[in-house]
């Protein structure tokens, strides 16, 4: 199955368990894309002891999910993008919705 995941929140507990899903949902044999949009574009600022975000992104990276992060959002945000939040388009995230077979948003 191909999941589309949207990330809209810098809420420590909802993007670990998000990027949780998709690791498992990867194990799985799923292909998992994520978009991050809005706040869910400060993944990389987000440090809390319990729920490691850092820790689940790169299980996600390596494991083979693929991350977009909205241009418009980061720019917002005086960010040029990054490895983990790589500048991208509402075409991507258009091409998410309209070809995976499920989409989920956190």
């Amino acid at each position: 199955m191909r999941l589309g995941i949207v990330i809209y929140s810098n809420d420590p507990e909802t993007v670990w368990n998000a990027f949780r899903f998709g690791v498992f949902s990867i194990k799985q044999n799923d292909s998992v894309e994520v978009f991050l949009l809005g706040k869910g574009v400060e993944i990389e600022s987000i440090h809390d002891e319990r729920f490691n975000v850092t820790e689940q992104v790169t299980s996600f990276s390596e494991a083979g999910g693929t991350i977009y992060a909205c241009g418009s959002c980061l720019k917002s945000r005086n960010s040029e993008g990054s490895e983990v939040c790589p500048l991208s388009t509402m075409a991507d995230l258009h091409r998410i919705v309209s070809e995976c077979d499920k989409v989920l948003t956190f």
